[in-house]
């Protein structure tokens, strides 16, 4: 059995602005005929969700705001997000946070490192797919990625897209000169389906967007933050890492306890070995995750995965 998505129809030029909101009412037209609820847009507390939420009030469209908790927020942001709730509440919208589950149970950062055994990576984002990506399941949902962001983004996200668990099946469409039906064919497809509203747009669009329109942001952003995610999120810069432990010493600390109970873990299951030496200690895993030089004879990531 096939949809027939083609129904929808997309601005192709003009105003950026009036071109996202077309995305979103077309996203929005899709939710209702073939989820039959409204659209969802989900936000971190950073500038992109903020712009993603404005456009979906300008757009007049029913929708939802949706919020994953990830437990290593900055302080700022979920004090933000609260507020921002609450600004949305009085106007009608529905807002919900999603609190991250794994294996059945309520989980955090702080527990989930000792349960895989290993800290997220680069190489093995665990953190991002269970606290992270979790929210919107079996709904239409709207993200503030942007192509600006990075150059994986550019290559690998579209305006629509659908994801599977099997990457070969993933359908990106990446402009309007496509037809939806051509992302969205079959109704057999199991795929979490999202619309990139602001996907095409600069970073100066972005704050341009939001000046004018005296939307609120997250206050970190007037404290020189350029980016707004997880505390040492292991993606970003050492320098940056560092800056941010230093504003949020707690979180280290965090960290550093969780790394303790991920090695006395790792000493119950036998996976001590003589490849993991690091002084036995979550200091030094901290040091070793932070990629200061590490000594000979400590695990790399390579052997955490073989382990």
């Amino acid at each position: 059995m096939s949809e027939d998505w083609g129904i929808v129809t997309l601005p192709t030029s003009g105003d950026p602005e009036k071109v996202a909101i077309g995305r979103l009412k077309a996203a929005s037209d899709m939710a209702l005929k073939y989820y039959g609820t409204p659209l969802v847009v989900t936000t971190s507390g950073g500038k992109d969700s903020s712009v993603c939420v404005e456009l979906a009030l300008r757009g007049g469209i029913p929708f939802e705001v949706q919020h994953n908790h990830t437990t290593a927020d900055a302080p700022e942001t979920v004090r933000f997000v609260r507020q921002e709730f609450a600004r949305l509440e009085n106007l009608g919208v529905k807002c919900t946070i999603n609190y991250p589950a794994y294996k059945g149970k309520r989980t955090s950062m702080w527990s989930l490192i000792p349960q895989k055994l290993m800290p997220p990576t680069r190489l093995m984002r665990y953190c991002c797919s269970v606290l992270k990506e979790q929210g919107g399941n079996g709904r239409f949902i709207t993200t503030g990625v942007r192509w600006a962001e990075s150059s994986r983004r550019k290559r690998d996200r579209g305006v629509f897209e659908a994801f599977t668990r099997n990457k070969d099946k993933r359908l990106i469409l990446k402009g309007e000169n496509q037809k939806p039906s051509e992302v969205f064919e079959s109704c057999k497809i199991a795929a979490k389906r999202v619309v990139n509203p602001i996907v095409d747009w600069p970073d100066k669009q972005v704050w341009s967007f939001l000046q004018d329109a005296k939307v609120p942001v997250n206050p970190l952003y007037e404290c020189g933050v350029s980016r707004v995610g997880c505390i040492g999120c292991p993606l970003a810069r050492k320098s940056k890492r560092y800056d941010e432990f230093r504003r949020w010493p707690a979180y280290e600390k965090l960290y550093i306890q969780a790394f303790d109970r991920m090695l006395d873990e790792r000493r119950k299951r036998g996976k001590m070995d003589g490849n993991w030496m690091m002084g036995g200690t979550g200091q030094d895993v901290f040091r070793w995750w932070m990629e200061e030089d590490v000594l000979p004879g400590q695990i790399s990531v390579d052997d955490i995965l073989e382990n």
